[in-house]
């Protein structure tokens, strides 16, 4: 599969069910659902332990609403990043969600997560 030359709203077909799940088991500090598409790179560098101490010390990363806007795709080397403006439920403002999606063993896996 050649993510590179998807377009916006295929891509987005793909993406979104991954952020979707990725908010849903922050919110439920589940840690095996939350690393369950990582790249193994990914999984390897996301420890069980520190992953929980920041769901602890970031209320933001467990109260993250189900609303999602689009903001774009960027395409380099061999991934795609997927920006999102993300909401909490319990802390005000806007937030940037960038995901990051590649090729792994012929399927999409997630070779980056993160929350600004």
């Amino acid at each position: 599969m050649d993510l590179l030359n998807k377009s916006d709203d295929e891509i987005l077909e793909i993406a979104n069910p991954f952020w979707d799940d990725l908010i849903t088991s922050s919110n439920k500090k589940d840690y095996n659902a939350f690393t369950r598409n990582f790249s193994k790179d990914m999984l390897m560098a996301s420890n069980e332990v520190e992953i929980g101490k920041q769901w602890t010390r970031n209320n933001v990363l467990t109260s993250l609403s189900s609303e999602k806007e689009f903001l774009g795709c960027l395409r380099r080397n061999s991934h795609v990043t997927v920006l999102y403006k993300q909401k909490s439920d319990s802390v005000e403002g806007d937030f940037l969600g960038r995901l990051v999606l590649g090729i792994e063993d012929e399927e999409v896996k997630i070779f980056g997560a993160t929350i600004f």
